[in-house]
């Protein structure tokens, strides 16, 4: 099997404080039911992701990324470790999204960040309150969850300091 990845893209907000490049990997075996990328599911869709043409995405983004996330890739363990070895390399942090519980340690040592948890509709992303997903710094253990919730503003709070703006 071929670690295949449809085209890569930047992304703002998958990994906060970064800029990363995001790698969306073929052949994800969970299939959560009202998945959003479907076509992930089929292991022989999209292009080759190699060494070689992983290095030239990271020399094309050079000096305007800070991260790279992997959406999957985890059930190619050894292709993912080394794509996480050579990111390191250049000096980006790492990240995965997985929708699996628990991710191998010989994977979870090359991440900075993590996400783990199907997506499940009923519960929500890492923007719900209630979601069974987990964001983590790997590094300090920390939970990042609360950087993905969006906040109420108090309308009544705010209005309150309208008459004190400088125009």
């Amino acid at each position: 099997m071929t670690f295949n990845c449809i085209s890569p893209s930047i992304v703002f907000q998958e990994v906060p404080d970064e800029i990363s490049l995001c790698f969306s990997i073929t052949g994800c075996t969970i299939g959560c039911k009202g998945c959003h990328s479907t076509e992930l599911w089929q292991e022989n869709y999209g292009m080759p992701l190699t060494n070689l043409n992983f290095i030239s995405w990271l020399k094309k983004y050079e000096n305007l990324i800070s991260c790279v996330v992997f959406f999957g890739g985890e059930w190619q363990e050894k292709a993912l470790i080394e794509k996480l070895i050579i990111a390191k390399n250049h000096g980006l942090k790492t990240s995965l999204y997985s929708g699996q519980r628990h991710i191998n340690i010989n994977i979870s040592q090359h991440l900075h960040f993590l996400k783990t948890g199907a997506w499940r509709a009923e519960l929500g992303g890492l923007d719900s309150p209630i979601t069974n997903q987990t964001f983590r710094n790997v590094v300090t253990g920390e939970n990042l969850n609360h950087l993905f919730v969006k906040s109420t503003i108090n309308k009544n709070n705010f209005s309150k300091g309208i008459n004190n703006v400088a125009a």
